[in-house]
């Protein structure tokens, strides 16, 4: 094993952050539902060792692996830009099981409002509702579907809900060397829009494959006296999509966006060509997760 040095950089990703494929292997890392029964006692012995490895100070016989081991622990339970330690239902380990269980009992009990109500948002329970009235004589496999349409349409009024004041206040944007350069509301709306889509991506095959997957498994005899287990085999027939899903649907954007200075709001493109002119064509930011 390599032994870690003063110089080496915690932070630079492994893989090459500006393509698809350099994201998938990135979040797929830090997505890893086995980093999901770390105990809290590793996450935070974890967190200093990369807060130390920043400084400079790596603790004497710390190799590069459990540097970079401890980044993946970090990554996946750390909120990315305050550092403070997340809810475990809101840790990337965590987006695989808690997805399972959630998506596995949409799809399981799909008529069943009760349980459309514990497992989504007020958004998604009112859209089943409504599907699920519209769908009363539409044929069976219409209906598994709504899930999915109630799932859909609360990522796209709940995301932007909770992040409202990026859409208010606008967010950072900095140029290529990380230099504040104020703040944009546009390019809030767009790393919004961006998770938006990342996150019906993300449920989309399970809850609309699996639907396909029951409905044909449920008309063999052996699957009929097994009706107790069908839940639990929906659950892991999720987690397996999930496992693949999650990793993709947070790559298809880079993590850092970019924008034409062009695009942004008039004042702040004014500003940034008083003080810099043609120098900085493109902004960056965080679109978040």
């Amino acid at each position: 094993m390599k032994p870690a040095s003063s110089e080496f950089n915690i932070d630079a990703p492994l893989w090459d952050q500006r393509t698809f494929l350099g994201r998938v292997k990135h979040f797929f890392n830090i997505t890893d539902p086995r980093t999901a029964l770390v105990s809290e006692q590793e996450l935070d012995r974890a967190k200093v060792l990369v807060e130390s490895s920043r400084v400079g100070r790596v603790p004497p016989g710390t190799n590069q692996d459990q540097l970079l081991y401890a980044k993946k622990l970090y990554d996946s339970a750390f909120h990315p830009d305050t550092g403070d330690k997340m809810n475990v239902i809101g840790r990337m380990s965590f987006q695989v099981p808690g997805g399972m269980a959630i998506t596995g009992c949409m799809l399981q009990f799909y008529r069943q409002m009760a349980v459309a109500y514990f497992t989504a948002t007020s958004t998604a329970l009112v859209t089943a509702v409504g599907l699920n009235l519209y769908t009363k004589r539409a044929p069976p496999l219409v209906a598994r579907w709504v899930p999915f349409a109630a799932v859909a349409a609360a990522n796209c009024v709940n995301i932007p809900m909770m992040r409202q004041q990026e859409i208010i206040r606008g967010i950072a944007v900095t140029d290529k060397n990380n230099d504040e350069l104020g703040f944009s509301r546009r390019a809030a709306a767009m790393g919004i829009s961006q998770v938006v889509i990342s996150r019906i991506t993300m449920a989309a095959p399970g809850m609309i494959v699996l639907p396909i997957i029951m409905e044909r498994l449920e008309k063999f005899s052996f699957m009929k006296r097994i009706q107790f287990l069908h839940a639990p085999l929906q659950v892991m027939l999720v987690g397996g999509f999930l496992i693949f899903m999650v990793p993709v649907a947070c790559a298809l954007f880079p993590q850092r966006c970019e924008m034409a200075v062009s695009y942004l709001e008039p004042g702040l493109r004014e500003s940034i060509a008083a003080k810099y002119g043609d120098k900085v064509p493109y902004v960056y930011f965080n679109k978040g997760l």
